[in-house]
């Protein structure tokens, strides 16, 4: 396909892959398809009035050169499925995007990529989870993926690059912005370690409810398994979990307390037998061969005094507040606190925040 005509079908956003095989086999190629577009061809890929309308719209005002400059002002790459350097791993799906946008580096796609999704209302617990698993994924070489949004996926970015990995965030939305905006940063950061940043939709495009789901499947496709780290009921991230079980593409879910609604998503899946339970990353490993050196690995720690001897048997992987602390131990507050933060120090205690610590 002439790259003109593969930037005049991504504008007007509307191919999926089953409507690029239908023009396919109709006129031999979407060169030609494209001269034939009007109000009945929209029709009969089955269009609605409405589309059909904003499609010719759209085809009218676009200037292909204009667009090209466009790209390049922004580092905004561009590639169709009929490009060597798609992305081999997600041509392998179904339903595969006809056509990408990117900045970064794309080749970190051929490598062995995990993703990790989850909820937007990240919990406590949740950041615990996500603080647990990305580093042993980055050290056993893998790249994540994750869509970018609040909660879970910016925390997986973030911890990625903090471990010293290359993520990848797939947008629901066009690359001229980044939704949320208050993660523009993050995109840029990712780019400038060598990860990449990800979208189906021509760079106008504003997010919506259906271009998430989008957004899900290419999360999914990119992805050799995909670990759901936290979901209530209804969460997107268990729409990402169904397509890479239909993708044939494995699927892992954390459990949490039965009465925690931030995890109603991942035990319904776990209970049907949609996932297989997963309490760390070796775990996942392990399921997709990978041999890890990290598996069985224990903390050492000699505690340095009675007061620290006797808060490392009071703290445990559940978060405690400084007042359970203080009441197991029975050591007074102000000890209590001290002494957690010279063990926060020696690497063997974390303050999740509000208060609430638990055993490295």
């Amino acid at each position: 396909m002439d790259r003109r005509t593969a930037l005049i079908w991504s504008w007007l956003n509307i191919l999926t892959k089953k409507r690029y095989d239908a023009l396919r086999g109709v006129y031999g190629s979407l060169d030609k398809a494209l001269e034939a577009v009007d109000e009945e061809l929209l029709r009969g890929l089955g269009c609605r009035q409405e589309t059909i309308y904003i499609v010719l719209t759209r085809l009218e005002e676009f200037d292909p050169d204009v667009y090209e400059q466009e790209l390049k002002k922004r580092s905004i790459r561009f590639l169709c499925i009929e490009d060597g350097d798609y992305p081999a791993r997600l041509k392998e799906i179904g339903d595969p995007p006809p056509f990408l946008y990117f900045r970064g580096d794309l080749s970190i796609l051929d490598e062995s990529c995990i993703g990790l999704v989850g909820k937007r209302e990240i919990s406590p617990y949740g950041q615990r989870v996500v603080e647990e698993f990305v580093p042993p994924f980055v050290r056993a070489g893998f790249v994540t993926v994750s869509g970018l949004a609040l909660g879970i996926d910016a925390k997986v970015a973030e911890e990625t690059l903090r471990a010293g990995g290359k993520t990848v965030a797939v947008l629901g939305n066009g690359l001229a912005t980044v939704s949320p905006v208050i993660n523009a940063r993050l995109a840029d950061k990712i780019v400038a370690t060598g990860g990449l940043v990800l979208s189906e939709f021509p760079i106008d495009t504003r997010p919506d409810k259906f271009t998430f789901p989008s957004r899900n499947r290419i999360i999914a496709g990119l992805s050799l398994g995909t670990v759901v780290l936290e979901a209530g009921e209804g969460s997107g991230a268990l729409i990402t979990a169904d397509l890479a079980l239909d993708y044939g593409r494995e699927v892992f879910a954390v459990p949490g307390q039965i009465f925690d609604p931030n995890y109603v998503g991942c035990h319904q899946i776990l209970s049907r037998g949609q996932a297989k339970l997963v309490t760390s990353a070796n775990a996942v490993l392990q399921e997709l061969g990978v041999v890890t050196r990290d598996a069985g690995k224990q903390t050492l720690f000699e505690p340095e005094s009675r007061e620290e001897q006797v808060l490392w048997k009071a703290l445990t992987a559940m978060p405690q507040s400084v007042n359970d602390l203080v009441e197991r131990s029975g050591l007074p507050a102000a000890t209590t606190g001290s002494t957690l933060t010279m063990m926060e120090l020696a690497g063997v205690a974390k303050n999740l925040g509000d208060g609430r610590w638990v055993r490295r």
